[in-house]
């Protein structure tokens, strides 16, 4: 492979990439990590209430610096949150410290998926169904951009999913 061993989970909130990671990693013997938890570690606090005292554009910065000590890391598979590749420097981080992969979910399932979460800063609006549309339709080409395989991942369980991406990354490993 070119990139190091690592894999790099991208996707909206709500694409299954804490599920579908722990999962990968387990079966691939690889440390597993959190984007959003890692940073709650590092700063003894959570998600909204970064937001709440630093706005999305402190907690942006918080996420550039975790990615990019992560990304020169080896033997993890992370999950990243779902705006890390709106930072041009995350993307880069992403790009050449592993395994991109993209974990493509249709916005009306990621609608589902989400709506009852509380821990959402950024669908704590009046219309979080047509925030989930908005940010899909930003943040999409973005994904595409670093990903080095996409994942259509809204329908089926997230064992499929992991076994499609195992067999995937193996036989990059091989080639």
């Amino acid at each position: 492979m070119e990139h190091s061993d690592n894999i790099f989970l991208v996707g909206m909130m709500g694409a299954g990439k804490t599920t579908v990671g722990r999962q990968l990693a387990r079966r691939l013997r690889k440390r597993f990590v959190d984007c959003d938890h890692e940073i709650e570690a590092r700063t003894g606090v959570s998600i909204p209430t970064i937001f709440e005292i630093e706005g999305e554009a402190g907690f942006r910065r918080r996420e550039a610096s975790t990615i990019e000590a992560l990304a020169q890391e080896s033997g993890l598979v992370l999950a990243t949150g779902g705006g890390a590749v709106l930072d041009p420097a995350s993307r880069a981080h992403l790009k050449s410290g592993g395994w991109v992969v993209y974990l493509d979910v249709p916005p009306d399932v990621l609608w589902a998926r989400t709506r009852g979460d509380r821990n959402r800063p950024l669908l704590q609006v009046e219309d979080p169904r047509a925030r989930v549309r908005e940010l899909h339709g930003l943040r999409d080409p973005l994904y595409r951009e670093v990903a080095d395989y996409i994942a259509e991942s809204g329908q089926g369980s997230p064992l499929s999913i992991v076994r499609k991406l195992e067999r995937e990354y193996l036989n990059r490993c091989a080639a």
